[in-house]
């Protein structure tokens, strides 16, 4: 998909992410109870209300049983012709690159999503499968893009795991994200600064989240 990317309905929407778009606007990557978070998804649904999010995506590990219940609590919202966010499918998977394990968020894929399959089955896959070539061919066959989640956590340097993604076809990276885990999430400075420039040279799509796996939308 790496060519098409930008046809992608949510490519438009994350053309719009900046630094200050997290964590009230938009949301591509937080966590339920049906992963490893501690907020149930009707819960996480009724902070993204009271923020008052334009999009969300819930990024659960190898996990999409959230959007369900989630996208059924919005849709009460709606009937009552209240604003609510758009919701798009997402999916956080483990995979290797460049031999280091890293997490690439799915985002945007479609309903009939059996490629992914192997991926969500609550755990990393074994084998060849979880090489992350194998994973991105899975993502763009389900419709959606891959994107590298925070770049500056991982044992390699991000400038090399980035470059990497890039040349595999990855569709962006996570390039604001608060590395410092703070109460309130807040992009860090210098580091995500460091990654949008990274990603803006190799024409990739960048998004936000705050990875929330505590009880605040908000906050981590």
């Amino acid at each position: 998909m790496a060519a098409g990317r930008w046809n992608h309905p949510l490519a438009a929407v994350l053309e719009q992410v900046g630094p200050g778009s997290c964590p009230g606007r938009f949301n591509f990557h937080c966590h339920t109870t049906l992963s490893d978070g501690s907020l149930r998804p009707a819960e996480l649904a009724a902070q993204a209300l009271a923020i008052g999010l334009e999009h969300l995506a819930i990024t659960d590990h190898h996990s999409t049983a959230a959007h369900l219940p989630v996208a059924a609590a919005l849709a009460q919202h709606q009937a009552r012709g209240e604003p609510v966010p758009t919701l798009w499918r997402g999916v956080e998977i483990s995979c290797l690159l460049e031999g280091c394990l890293v997490h690439v968020l799915a985002l945007g894929f479609g309903a009939e999503h059996t490629s992914l399959d192997p991926y969500l089955l609550g755990s990393a896959v074994v084998g060849q499968a979880l090489r992350a070539e194998a994973v991105l061919v899975a993502i763009h066959a389900a419709g959606g893009l891959a994107l590298l989640a925070h770049p500056a956590r991982y044992r390699l340097p991000f400038q090399r795991l980035i470059a990497a993604a890039a040349d595999l076809g990855f569709d962006g990276a996570e390039a604001w994200y608060d590395y410092q885990m703070g109460p309130c999430w807040s992009p860090t400075p210098v580091v995500c600064e460091s990654i949008v420039v990274e990603s803006r040279k190799r024409g990739l799509l960048m998004s936000c989240g705050t990875d929330t796996h505590g009880l605040e939308l908000r906050g981590r």
